[in-house]
């Protein structure tokens, strides 16, 4: 006799029947039923994980992004202040910046402080004197005007405020706002505050809070006036067409303003905010990550039990010629499947969370008649979700790569099951 016929079959891997095997061990019977409920649970962590660092990185990205845009649309990418002498010769030296290659816009500015009052209330604010033709190269402002109009702004005496100042001044489009600034005339009996109405020409709604309740925008010759400053400016803003690389810049900004002078640029004057978000970032995922190890270490429990309750299964299979890899495959198949569907269906969940983020929050505000998202402490009007592939891709990796690796011990078990034991036990 031919002793080929007494050898066991080989297999290829991953077999049509090793497939059918784990199908059938994932269908649990009544009383394989507390299995199925471990292996239930292990489905729902491994996809609320995934979906929920899907959906806070991603709102984390966003909201980093939302404050980036809004910051740097108001605020120069770098500041140019003087040294050693004030700015007189501010035109000069804007030029000159306005000419090196990458550089978007150079606007002289002066800045103060002052008292806003209205007949009805009175609120500290930041006051900004500008171009009228900056202004309008200012996006985050003249996209979005809301009452009024930036024309011929530098030609009055009028002035562009935030909705949220107005609102709670409650000034309109055409009225007057009051600003008392301490710095006023120098007389023989000392320095008088400086009172000055103006009309609000325009209001303006950025979507930040901090700058739409404090920021007061008036033509620059106006503001040199007013906070007695008639030749000179306090800065120049400088804005680039790619912030992120700021640094490249920062030399040729130097040299072509001829003069001595000092610069700050937007990362150091928000360094301390976007380091903190950065961290947030770090320590979330961390903490999230957690949950998908969890319910990794589920479907090892999960599988043991099973490898346990399976014990005579696998002696029959092993007796009919069933090699240690077959074994170890089926197990391997019937875990992996737990964490690939959970991983997938968290990925989708939270992809079409993101995409439909602001809805659900409205909607949950509305059904719990709070404000979930309070613009007055995030800073923004609406919850931003940015999702990124990179990040993303991570995320469902990571996830994959946890539900493969907690299959191997359980598997391994199975395949170096002892038939004859399995058995006599059973």
């Amino acid at each position: 006799m031919d002793e080929t016929m007494n050898e066991p079959h080989q297999t290829v891997p991953f077999a049509a029947f090793e497939w059918m095997l784990s199908a059938r061990y994932l269908r649990a019977r009544r009383k394989e039923g507390f299995i199925s409920v471990i292996a239930g649970f292990s489905f729902l962590g491994i996809m609320l994980g995934v979906a929920t660092l899907i959906i806070v990185m991603a709102v984390m990205n966003g909201f980093r992004k939302e404050l980036l845009d809004k910051i740097l649309g108001l605020n120069g990418h770098i500041l140019v202040q003087p040294l050693e002498s004030p700015l007189t010769d501010w035109k000069d030296v804007a030029d000159r910046i306005s000419q090196v290659p990458g550089i978007r816009l150079a606007a002289p500015v002066v800045d103060g402080q002052a008292l806003a009052s209205s007949p009805f209330n009175a609120s500290g604010v930041f006051v900004r004197g500008i171009r009228a033709d900056d202004l309008n190269n200012l996006t985050s402002i003249a996209k979005n005007i809301k009452q009024g109009t930036l024309e011929g702004f530098d030609q009055g005496q009028g002035v562009a405020i935030g909705r949220r100042l107005a609102d709670q001044l409650s000034l309109h489009a055409g009225d007057s706002i009051t600003l008392v600034s301490p710095k006023g005339a120098v007389t023989p009996m000392g320095t008088t505050p400086r009172i000055k109405p103006y009309k609000v020409t325009a209001v303006f709604e950025i979507g930040m809070s901090e700058y739409d309740s404090t920021f007061v925008f008036m033509p620059l010759p106006e503001a040199q006036a007013y906070f007695n400053r008639v030749n000179d400016v306090s800065a120049i803003e400088v804005f680039t067409t790619n912030p992120d690389k700021i640094a490249s810049f920062r030399k040729a900004v130097t040299e072509a303003a001829g003069r001595p002078v000092f610069l700050v640029d937007w990362r150091q004057r928000n360094s301390t905010f976007f380091n903190a978000l950065q961290v947030e970032r770090n320590v979330m995922f961390l903490i999230l990550t957690m949950i998908v190890l969890v319910a990794a270490l589920n479907i090892i429990s999960g599988l043991i039990m099973l490898v346990k309750d399976k014990g005579s299964d696998i002696a029959i299979l092993r007796t009919m010629g069933a090699s240690q890899g077959s074994i170890m495959r089926v197990f391997l198949i019937t875990g992996a499947s737990i964490g690939v569907v959970g991983t997938l269906t968290g990925f989708i969940v939270g992809l079409v969370i993101c995409m439909n983020i602001e809805s659900i929050r409205q909607f949950l505000s509305w059904v719990t008649n709070t404000e979930l998202f309070d613009p007055t402490l995030y800073f923004l009007s609406k919850l931003p979700a940015e999702v990124d592939f990179g990040e993303t891709t991570a995320v469902v990796v990571m996830a994959l790569t946890l539900s493969f690796l907690a299959t191997l011990y359980p598997s391994w078990r199975a395949a170096r099951l002892d038939p004859v034991e399995a058995l006599r036990y059973e």
